[in-house]
């Protein structure tokens, strides 16, 4: 395991100081009497029936009194049995030991586990025991002995729930920190590779893990990273969305500013693109900085099919994009104010279907926004047969029975389905959600002011999204400032063979990614027997 060698450098770490923690000791030294340090761990940790105290004798005569102590709900007991307990019982001759000697020849003779470690300090002792390791104390000793043998029931690796693709990988993070960081190191198999640890949470002690690529990803941006992660100090971290809300630039702003993604592969890519992925142990999600609007509608399939196939997709989710935001907004506009933009024939139709409806447009688009979105968030939350069922029965149910009792006009059924049929395009989730709540403020402008407000309500966004930035990057890039070579895989992916630079304002300096001339083209045909005897003819 991994994780022994920096917790004792990152509890000494100069943390920012609170009030309800109280008074902070540098060094706790572990006392040679076994039974005061049995005692204070036990007291420690609340005198809970899941810490295990393994006590024995060990060498000639009286022997030295020894301890082995571990929580048993985290700890991979059968380990503990053959590589702990077993070679000590059966490892030590009997002839008179002191305590240190027989610690020393229990580290480098005895144990058999993967990774030991000797400390003195009682509080790092403490958390070392509470992440699954086991601590071997002999009296007289005044050290402990650190075993790595934590093991607990983990999810296995399985096919990304939110992110599926039909062509490409089909792995997904879990919510054990190693395997993660294994599932990346697979894919990228560079010593440039850089994983830098921190503990957070005061409770929760979360391991969280900085990944980038030395000399792709920008000093600048690691170094402002490590410094929005490090100085994180609250009472647990459960979630990398906990960690997102600290680090982001713009806490206000309804646009997330740091992308995420549960697929190695998209990880990997970003790495390679010159970005910073954060992970935290128990999320199965990835933080990756700094993130741009056009990254929120990327999909990894956009990569693994060709480029023309890829192109027009993408046109497709900008175009929904569009739709989503404006068309509800647009029907209310034209049918509150604008008459004269639509053709005679179909004004009347539009008037015919509205003939009866007891509310004007806006509070009709209301009305079947609220409903559909109540639809489509009670299907997220219940079980997945029942959820499927409940959105597509229900909107079907309430649609037509708000028809037939005059509620709504046919047409802005139809204009609410379209809208919601678009949103479902965007790949990411916190990009799609986003405008689904800001279709609400633009659709009350254009109910106010027809088109007026609707491009005034478009504008207020665009302008929000000029002054945003992530970890110091314009939110826009490359569309601004204007980036040429970046535009290749902005509106539509240029082929891999084209993709020759990495994104400048995220790499370093050094921004070539592949060597010139991989355009591939087509090999002469060589004559035939009967070509080459004319040739010689000839």
């Amino acid at each position: 395991m991994h994780m022994l060698p920096p917790l004792r450098r990152l509890l000494r770490r100069p943390r920012a100081a609170s009030r309800d923690r109280g008074p902070q000791r540098a060094f706790q030294p572990l006392s040679p009497s076994l039974q005061e340090n049995l005692t204070y761990f036990k007291e420690c940790l609340g005198g809970t029936e899941d810490l295990t105290s393994r006590e024995f004798r060990l060498g000639g005569g009286r022997g030295v009194k020894g301890a082995l102590l571990y929580l048993k709900s985290i700890t991979n007991c059968q380990i503990v049995n053959e590589q702990v307990l077993k070679p000590i019982f059966f490892g030590v001759s009997r002839q008179p030991w002191q305590p240190r000697d027989l610690l020393q020849f229990l580290e480098e003779r005895v144990l058999a586990v993967e990774e030991i470690r000797r400390e003195r300090d009682a509080r790092v002792v403490l958390l070392y025991i509470t992440r699954g390791c086991a601590a071997l104390f002999l009296e007289g000793a005044g050290e402990a002995l650190i075993c790595s043998v934590a093991g607990w029931e983990k999810r296995g690796i399985s096919e990304p729930v939110a992110e599926g693709v039909v062509r490409g990988p089909r792995e997904s993070f879990i919510e054990d920190l190693s395997v993660n960081l294994s599932l990346i190191r697979r894919r990228l198999r560079t010593p440039a590779l850089r994983e830098e640890t921190f503990l957070l949470g005061r409770y929760t002690q979360t391991r969280v893990a900085l990944v980038y690529i030395e000399g792709v990803a920008m000093d600048q941006i690691v170094a402002e990273v490590r410094t929005r992660v490090s100085r994180i100090d609250v009472d647990g971290v459960i979630d990398t969305g906990v960690i997102e809300e600290f680090i982001e630039d713009c806490p206000w702003s309804p646009f997330a500013q740091v992308s995420y993604s549960e697929r190695p592969d998209r990880v990997a890519a970003d790495l390679l693109e010159g970005r910073v992925a954060v992970f935290a142990d128990g999320s199965p999600v990835a933080l990756l900085a700094p993130a741009l609007l056009v990254q929120f509608l990327q999909a990894a399939e956009d990569y693994y099919e060709r480029y023309p196939i890829a192109a027009g997709i993408r046109i497709l989710r900008f175009l929904a994009l569009l739709a989503m935001l404006s068309l509800p907004s647009a029907y209310v506009a034209v049918t509150t104010f604008h008459h004269e933009m639509l053709p005679a024939r179909m004004l009347f139709n539009v008037l015919v279907t509205r003939e009866g409806v007891p509310f004007p447009s806006l509070a009709e688009a209301l009305l079947m926004e609220f409903v559909f979105e109540a639809l489509r968030e009670a299907g997220i939350r219940l079980p997945r047969p029942v959820g499927q069922a409940v959105s597509i029965v229900g909107g079907l149910v309430v649609g037509q029975a708000a028809i037939s009792a005059g509620l709504v006009s046919p047409l802005m059924v139809v204009v609410v389905a379209l809208t919601g049929i678009a949103s479902f395009v965007i790949p990411s989730y916190a990009m799609a959600i986003t405008f689904r709540l800001l279709r609400f403020p633009v659709l009350i402008l254009s109910g106010m002011l027809g088109f007026y407000g609707l491009m005034a309500g478009l504008m207020s966004i665009l302008i929000h999204l000029t002054t945003l930035r992530s970890f110091g990057i314009p939110y826009l890039a490359p569309l601004t400032p204007g980036v040429t070579r970046g535009l290749r895989d902005v509106f539509f992916r240029a082929p891999h063979w084209a993709l020759d630079h990495r994104p400048a304002f995220v790499g370093k300096e050094n921004l070539v990614r592949q060597a010139p001339g991989q355009r591939p083209a087509p090999q002469p045909l060589r004559p035939g027997r009967r070509g080459r005897r004319n040739a010689r003819r000839r």
